[in-house]
């Protein structure tokens, strides 16, 4: 077997990994690279390997740093299945076209001030038809249930495992037997975090032979997932009491929902008032419809919360948008509000519309919920928090950083350093032959590395984009 790490390898974005297996080629998630905007178009468009020879796609789940360039491998000749769970295959349903049709009115938008200076115009990585394309290759599966995989001769079983970072989101086991050798293959995709709202946790994959594992956060630790609350209150309050406006960046799928979650749960404590909240994105409102109609991913809290009634995902002073001009006019909203909008690295889509009508009014509150990976937009706003005036590029013209930048990391959907070394310790290292950390970007995965190598872990790989391994 070979592996090829083609993606997220020393980066969080563009997941991409291609496992050669008795003669077919298997790729692990298929994601989009964000970040320079240069590199990261060509990356998305030039793939280092022929789809039209991939057997199939094995997806972790439906971000799209993970499944984001699905409608490209299409367009370029595949014609293979993907394997998902079912909650995977219904988000990427509505994520992939929502995707497209940012591309499409992005390019429009800047294509319209580039023809202005005669400069050449983009064309969008990929349109709505391939994005429609690519859901007929989907197949799901349900958690915990061994799959053969097509046309492998009952070579290759697959099975997913609860990860706990989104909906649907999964870890991959692959059980394999190639030359009458059998190993298992772990892959963690994004790894979750305990006792976080909404989902259940992650599960434990079970010892494996060789283990695939994220790196998101290798070098730095996370509050306690129970300070979610108070540091939202405490960044409510102020932006009430500066009159400002608070500006969400915010991933459409799992983050938005917990967040507007969090702010449920204050608001009927009453430790926060009662003020309005825009949810400012067609897709979120089309993703929280899908989240209820997956209970089976919930966590007994969240259960028993809609048991009793309670709307999880908002009170009657959310209000979720879908008409571009009803967005437009949140421009003009006089007073404290809070907007929530795509995309959650600043990359694309409303938010970057929210960012440039607001950032450079030191009254509002630009509050980071995510990870922002290195060169993205989001990225930049986070480092300008300690030097206010800093300026932002955004559709090409600078704005000064004025708002205030608050970080909340306790909202992380990734496990921090010291629970990945938990996660990674239930595994047998006297099993384990090789572990490779990808999706994390250098600096921290050396941390990573070297605590690790404390606990007792060898023959660990910390892979650059291209390269590849025979196992």
């Amino acid at each position: 077997m070979k592996i090829q790490f083609c993606g997220a390898a020393q980066t969080v974005t563009g997941s991409q990994h291609l496992l050669e297996i008795n003669g077919k080629k298997i790729l692990l998630d298929c994601g989009m690279s964000q970040g320079k905007r240069e590199e990261s178009f060509q990356i998305n468009r030039h793939f280092l390997f022929d789809p039209a020879e991939l057997h199939c796609v094995i997806l972790s789940h439906a971000h799209i740093d993970h499944a984001g360039n699905l409608p490209t491998l299409y367009a370029k000749g595949f014609t293979g299945r993907i394997y998902c769970t079912s909650a995977t295959r219904d988000l990427c349903s509505i994520m992939l076209q929502d995707s497209a049709y940012i591309q499409e009115k992005d390019t429009e938008f800047v294509n319209k001030r580039r023809a202005k200076r005669h400069e050449p115009l983009f064309n969008p990585l990929y349109t709505i038809e391939d994005a429609r394309g690519v859901l007929e290759c989907f197949e799901a599966f349900p958690y915990n249930k061994k799959i053969f995989i097509d046309g492998l001769d009952n070579k290759v079983e697959v099975t997913f495992i609860e990860a706990g970072h989104i909906l649907g989101s999964s870890q991959v086991l692959l059980d394999i037997e190639e030359n009458g050798k059998k190993f298992i293959l772990g892959f963690t995709g994004d790894l979750g975090r305990y006792h976080l709202p909404i989902l259940k946790d992650p599960d434990f994959l079970g010892n494996v032979d060789i283990l695939l594992s994220e790196s998101t956060y290798g070098g730095r630790t996370h509050h306690n997932a129970e300070m979610i609350e108070s540091e939202l209150e405490a960044t409510v309050k102020e932006a009430i009491e500066a009159g400002g406006k608070i500006i969400v960046p915010s991933f459409s799928v799992g983050r938005t929902q917990e967040l507007v979650y969090a702010l449920t749960e204050l608001e009927t404590a009453g430790k926060i008032p009662k003020f309005p909240i825009f949810v400012d994105s067609p897709l979120t409102v089309n993703a929280t419809d899908v989240f209820k109609l997956h209970p089976e991913c919930f966590d007994k809290e969240t259960s028993d919360y809609l048991a009793s009634g309670v709307n999880v995902f908002g009170l009657d002073n959310v209000e979720y948008i879908k008409d571009v001009n009803d967005s437009k006019k949140l421009n003009e909203f006089k007073g404290t509000c809070m907007i929530i909008s795509a995309s959650g690295m600043c990359e694309a889509g409303r938010i970057l519309h929210h960012l440039a009508n607001n950032i450079s009014n030191n009254k509002n509150v630009i509050m980071i919920i995510g990870f922002m990976a290195e060169n993205t937009l989001g990225r930049r706003i986070v480092e300008a928090k300690d030097t206010p005036g800093t300026k932002v590029k955004i559709f090409g013209e600078e704005h000064k950083v004025k708002a205030k930048i608050r970080v909340l990391n306790a909202f992380s959907g990734h496990a921090d350093q010291n629970e990945l070394i938990a996660y990674l310790n239930k595994f047998d290292k006297n099993i384990l032959k090789k572990l490779f950390l990808v999706h994390g970007e250098l600096e921290g995965q050396k941390i990573l590395e070297g605590e690790l190598r404390k606990s007792g872990f060898k023959n660990i790989f910390i892979p650059k984009r291209g390269e590849g391994y025979n196992i």
